[in-house]
């Protein structure tokens, strides 16, 4: 065993001090390994962001209830009799002894996006005055809250980043209805972010909408209780509604984007991921024939198969990590953070959210590198390993 191991680093240190004389295609391996990494994780890295953003920075105590049959607040209607019957459920917090609900009116305007000039659709909603109670991780983070009764909006970080026209105490206009923008708000990059926020009444006004919501989002006294307090809404006669945690719902929105999005990235992963490993078997099999000479040499001398096999393949291994690492390093500074908007098709509005180069990535990205690695150098390890030793010597 001990001489195996011997001969297993005599031969890799071969290797590796040979490098340099092959420079030139080491670095074509290691950089299209490297590009393919950073491709793949930077693709995968947009899923990623958008569940971060619709799921996971969702709160995990708050349950939003709708119109029963409905896919989203866009063709959910509900009245006030339906509010009153939900805040008789168990299970909901208050403070100062009021009830923690926020019935909700959820509507699309066109704003500009700064990029490109054209209107997209962002969602505004209308939300009860103690909504920040209701939805403790907003913080308004410049100007103030919104007055009950007034034509005032504040906006959401993400969106202001993406879109025109709503900077602080900035007056845009949609329809028939002038607002001031009086405050931006936060939500470590959640839902909020991607949305303009005004008071219900004025915006139920603003839209002709009567008395009618269209989601009342609850405030529970903890997750435990969410399923009694889906069980007593669902068995209530007097009400005909759907009831979900935040994260539940945001998660079913964001599945099939996400499902897509990850497609892509592994299909484009795996077709580069191709190009790449005919690199690094180019490589190792030059690698190879430079060395024809030593290694006869070396099983001359009585070294065995295996041990030049092994050496190959360690060789290979080290370039698809150098590239995977290089990859991945790219990929975190180059795409983490970097802020989009996309059509959110549930509601048919946008949703801004980052990319999001997670730990679990990075991973996945420099094991599929060290696969890389290993797929390019196992041919050329193996004909190492059968070369005629008799051959090889006399063309020395």
């Amino acid at each position: 065993m001990n001489n195996w191991i011997t001969q297993v680093v005599t031969v890799t240190g071969m290797n590796i001090r040979s490098l340099p004389q092959r420079w030139g295609s080491t670095m074509v391996a290691v950089v299209g390994i490297a590009g393919v990494v950073m491709v793949m994780v930077g693709i995968l890295s947009i899923a990623a962001g958008l569940v971060d953003a619709m799921t996971d920075k969702a709160p995990k105590d708050i349950a939003i209830v709708l119109r029963a049959a409905s896919t989203g607040e866009m063709d959910s209607i509900m009245s006030r009799d339906d509010v009153t019957a939900i805040s008789e459920a168990p299970g909901i917090a208050r403070i100062d002894g009021k009830l923690l609900i926020s019935p909700e009116l959820f509507v699309i305007v066109d704003v500009l996006r700064r990029s490109t000039g054209t209107a997209s659709n962002v969602p505004m909603r209308g939300v009860d005055a103690n909504v920040l109670a209701v939805r403790d991780n907003v913080r308004i983070t410049e100007g103030r809250m919104f007055e009950a009764g007034l034509n005032e909006i504040i906006v959401g970080r993400g969106a202001q980043e993406i879109f025109e026209g709503i900077e602080l105490g900035d007056t845009p206009r949609w329809g028939n209805n002038t607002w001031t923008v009086v405050g931006v708000m936060e939500a470590d990059g959640g839902m909020p972010e991607s949305e303009i926020w005004a008071d219900v009444r004025v915006l139920q006004a603003a839209q002709n909408r009567g008395s009618t919501i269209q989601a009342v989002r609850v405030k529970l006294e903890s997750i435990d209780v969410f399923d009694s307090f889906k069980d007593f809404l669902t068995a209530d006669p007097r009400i005909n509604v759907s009831v979900k945690t935040e994260s539940e719902f945001y998660s079913e929105q964001s599945r099939f984007f996400s499902i897509f999005i990850n497609t892509i990235g592994i299909f484009v992963g795996v077709m580069m991921g191709l190009g790449a490993i005919f690199g690094a078997v180019n490589t190792m099999y030059t690698a190879v024939s430079a060395r024809t000479g030593e290694i006869a040499t070396l099983r001359a001398l009585g070294f065995g198969a295996s041990p030049v096999v092994f050496s190959v393949l360690v060789e290979s291994l080290l370039i698809g990590l150098a590239g995977g690492l290089i990859g991945a390093a790219l990929a975190y500074l180059i795409f983490n953070g970097f802020k989009i908007s996309t059509m959110n098709f549930q509601s048919f509005s946008q949703v801004t959210f980052s990319f999001a180069v997670t730990p679990a990535l990075l991973k996945s990205g420099v094991i599929y590198a060290l696969l890389m690695g290993f797929l390019g150098g196992f041919l050329p390890s193996i004909r190492a390993s059968r070369l005629s030793i008799s051959t090889a010597l006399r063309e020395l």
